[in-house]
């Protein structure tokens, strides 16, 4: 993966994981999962307007608004996948207030560079790989 296209957030949450010890890296992973913002008012009530991300074996729903080419990024994961969740809050966290086309630009295999792959499952890598790749196709269309 090249970092050119790599978001100055997403770079540093990549840096976060690696500067510690793979033993550490899920206990990081959990504390993003508390940090998932929570979803707008506007949206708290209007399941149709979410996205379910098939990859996860939770049930999670991506919404992506794209406001004067600006991205923002509104994920619910359930408390009881904190593995799940915590890769949602790093893609909300990472892709809110960028711009559709440095969305668009983040490499797909993002997820598997931030060293959890052998920290996680490979259906867990695959469901954030999921996430990301169902966000870029709803900022694709809607920008």
């Amino acid at each position: 993966m090249t970092d050119t296209h790599l978001p100055a957030r997403l770079a540093e949450v990549r840096e976060e994981f690696l500067e510690l010890p793979e033993a550490d890296r899920l206990e990081l992973l959990l504390e993003y999962s508390d940090e998932l913002p929570s979803v707008p008012e506007h949206l708290a009530d209007r399941v149709d307007m979410y996205e379910r991300v098939a990859e996860c074996q939770s049930p999670v729903f991506i919404n992506i608004e794209v406001t004067d080419g600006v991205v923002a990024m509104h994920a619910t994961a359930p408390p009881e996948a904190p593995t799940t969740r915590g890769f949602a809050s790093i893609l909300v966290q990472g892709l809110t207030g960028l711009t559709a086309d440095e969305v668009l630009a983040i490499p797909g295999d993002y997820p598997q560079t931030i060293g959890l792959t052998r920290a996680v499952s490979p259906l867990r890598i695959a469901g954030m790989t999921g996430m990301l790749m169902r966000a870029k196709r709803q900022v694709a269309q809607k920008r």
